[in-house]
């Protein structure tokens, strides 16, 4: 398989001028690390990003076989988790006497923002070397567990959404997998081995972020501008133009960046990508931007309430840490929606999915599978499933013509291994020890089936995520949405909600339109009306 390492090496590992170097000597601190030094140990805070000035730096990882990378003079060893100071996912050591110059993490993102052609070559790089690291599976927790296990499936899907490396190890083929979970009740699998050395059973995706150094302790004593809940495109928008802005802004998400958006194969109708872009590839791009402005990241953390306090607002997270800011913008979008079956819920994370990426497509490599829902976003996962799959049954209750793309319908057409079925409704589910086996479904004329399969994808629409509010005292709509513009403090800020310095935005807002562009677009627009709402609290007498 043809790796970023071998089309875009150059862009990988660029290497700098003299120039180039004296400019970043003006951001960062010089160094001397000895023969056999190590600058970086995998699992420690990584707050540093290293320029070679002479010596040599080796990068090793585990699960890599030989060096990583090589960095001479004139090149830098550090990839995206540099910029926010989360833990090395890989060792730097010296081999010979090795002088640097230390970027710490706001010096290399001061340097991204300042110098703007030498910044988009080091942000080129080192997102570049994080998609290396997740090619590779280098870096990051090793899961221990067989393939099909749900606690597997689940940190696997965690970690891939966050864009986080992680190795695996199957018991059926790997000896030492085998010697470790023996004796080990199946009920405490998988078993995950942090970069710290610290081994998990069966962990939370909470447990396993906290041991990994995703998520870090909020100071419950510190201020932001602007806290946003939900990491979809509306609140990512928010966050880039907030801390653009020079805002301080942090961003809370109670599983993973990208939103509904992030779950889509491929979107082809956003402006300015005419041969289409994966959700995930998209929001992934927004992430990295917020961080390059120095908004901070509480992916995963859960918001369970919020209050008002006599400076601004106060966030209760599920793990008992309190945020304090002056405004709130809410874009928790929406949840999905399940099928009303009894025993769906066993079977969920294992063999039903409500999301269509790399990994669920080798699940059903070469396998029947079956797909419920009639909009753009069922359609891209069909169309994206049928690459891999043997066959895609398209399930939808109506016909596809008044919720799903004309180009989606005519690709679907084109797909010999799709079959549409409309007027069909799944009616069972059947199978053990959350292994799906087979799925039956009645069709328009009364007539039920039964077709043996193991993954069902359910893209059945959502509803507004709204139910942490109850006790906020914020305005809904009758539908659960959260009402804006008949409660706007002021004309000029349509956002707001019936509480001043609380805004709502994409789709978990009522009257908003689900669409991606639109959503961005309201992040863009609600921070020009963040920043008047905060300039009148200024001009308030104390």
């Amino acid at each position: 398989m043809v790796s970023v390492r071998d089309t875009r090496h150059a862009q990988m590992f660029p290497v700098f001028t003299a120039s180039e170097i004296a400019t970043l000597e003006r951001f960062g601190e010089e160094r001397l690390y000895r023969d056999g030094e190590y600058l970086a140990r995998a699992g420690e805070k990584g707050d540093a990003a290293f320029v070679i000035k002479s010596g040599r730096v080796v990068v090793t990882g585990q699960g890599h076989e030989g060096p990583i990378a090589i960095h001479d003079p004139g090149s830098f060893s550090g990839e995206i988790s540099q910029l926010s100071g989360r833990p090395f996912l890989v060792d730097a050591q010296a081999e010979g006497d090795t002088k640097v110059l230390v970027l710490n993490s706001e010096r290399l993102r001061h340097v991204l923002v300042s110098e703007a052609e030498l910044g988009e070559r080091i942000m080129r790089a080192l997102i570049l070397r994080r998609v290396g690291l997740l090619e590779d599976g280098v870096g990051g927790p090793v899961i221990v567990g067989p393939a099909e296990n749900g606690g597997v499936l689940r940190l696997q899907g965690f970690l891939s959404r966050n864009g986080h490396p992680h190795q695996r190890l199957d018991p059926e083929n790997d000896a030492s997998a085998r010697t470790m979970l023996e004796g080990v009740p199946e009920d405490e699998w998988p078993l995950v081995i942090c970069p710290s050395g610290d081994i998990l059973h069966n962990p939370s995706e909470d447990q396993l972020a906290r041991c990994i150094g995703l998520v870090r302790a909020i100071d419950p004593n510190r201020l932001y501008d602007v806290a946003i809940v939900g990491a979809g495109p509306a609140g990512l928008a928010a966050a880039v133009y907030a801390g653009s802005e020079g805002l301080s802004a942090i961003v809370l998400d109670c599983r993973s960046f990208g939103g509904q958006a992030g779950a889509s194969a491929r979107i082809e109708n956003y402006l300015g990508f005419p041969t289409g872009i994966s959700g995930m590839a998209l929001m992934a791009r927004a992430f990295n931007q917020a961080q390059k402005f120095g908004v901070e990241m509480a992916i995963p953390d859960e918001v369970q309430r919020l209050s008002r306090e006599e400076d601004g607002f106060t966030l209760h997270l599920a793990n008992d840490e309190i945020l304090r800011a002056r405004a709130i913008i809410i874009a928790t979008g929406a949840r999905y929606r399940s099928l009303g079956l009894n025993n769906l819920s066993g079977f969920d994370g294992t063999s039903v999915h409500y999301w269509a990426s790399p990994l669920e497509a080798k699940l059903c490599s070469a396998q029947e599978v079956a797909l419920v829902g009639a909009g753009n976003s069922a359609g891209q996962a069909a169309v994206y499933l049928a690459a891999n799959a043997k066959k895609v049954w398209l399930l939808a209750r109506r016909g596809l013509e008044a919720t799903m793309s004309r180009y989606l319908i005519d690709r679907i057409a084109a797909q010999p291994n799709i079959e549409v079925l409309t007027k069909t409704e799944i009616t069972a589910l059947e199978g053990e020890n959350g292994i799906l086996q087979a799925v039956r479904w009645r069709d328009g004329d009364g007539e039920e089936s039964r077709h043996e399969m193991r993954h069902l994808f359910l893209f059945i629409g959502a509803d507004p995520n709204t139910d942490w509010l109850g006790a906020s005292g914020l305005k809904l709509c009758e539908k659960g949405f959260i009402a804006t513009d008949d409660f706007a403090s002021d004309a000029a800020r349509p956002l707001e909600t019936n509480i001043p310095g609380i805004f709502a935005i994409g789709d978990v807002r009522s009257g908003s339109v689900k669409r991606v562009a639109a959503a961005v677009g309201e992040g863009a627009q609600v921070v020009a009306q963040l920043h008047s709402y905060l300039a009148a609290q200024q001009a308030v007498p104390a």
